[in-house]
């Protein structure tokens, strides 16, 4: 997994696990988790409400933009600025993109 970091802000600090390797044993941590309801649950003790809000906000931004929808209607829809949902497209457009492997999975007869 690659992640791209803007920031090491505050990496490293205190005994900290530097961000990079915060960031693997994290979705290590959640790709071994075996069921919906348990992950909801995990989301729930990691996030709060407001980072759990735009995280599901950010899903159905993309999950509309893979199916089509204008992005006037997104942000009229959710009440999103055109700047997220051009990121949004963005990534989307990217060659290899994992999100949009797992939109095409979401969206097939199995789905998520």
């Amino acid at each position: 997994m690659t992640i791209q970091h803007k920031s090491n802000r505050g990496a490293g600090r205190g005994g900290d696990v530097p961000e990079t390797e915060a960031c693997r044993q994290l979705a290590e941590l959640v790709a071994s988790v075996g069921d919906p309801v348990t992950l909801e649950r995990l989301f729930d003790e990691l996030f709060t409400r407001a980072e759990l809000h735009d995280l599901v906000l950010r899903w159905r931004l993309l999950k509309m933009l893979h199916e089509g929808v204008p992005q006037r209607v997104i942000a009229d829809t959710l009440g999103v600025s055109l700047c997220k949902i051009t990121r949004g497209s963005r990534v989307l457009k990217q060659p290899g993109a994992v999100i949009t492997g797992l939109l095409r999975q979401a969206a097939s007869p199995k789905g998520m």
